[in-house]
């Protein structure tokens, strides 16, 4: 694919640096301004499956008085 790209693109090596460039340049804006977006709240990403709140142990129920 590679090579084929480098064969269509116009111009002499400058050239062809460039137009490579420009179209890395291209698919990154479309894929940060367009497809990231969009698939963003497609993503579990926010959706927790952990319970963060603890679970009291047996032994931090047990009384924990200070002796006298």
């Amino acid at each position: 694919m590679y090579g084929w790209l480098w064969r269509r693109l116009p111009g002499g090596i400058p050239g062809k640096l460039l137009g490579c460039a420009v179209l890395v340049f291209a698919t990154l804006v479309l894929l940060f301004l367009v497809v990231f977006p969009w698939a963003g709240p497609k993503l579990p990403f926010n959706h927790v499956t952990v319970d963060t709140t603890p679970t009291p142990s047996p032994t931090a129920t047990a009384s924990t008085a200070v002796p006298d």
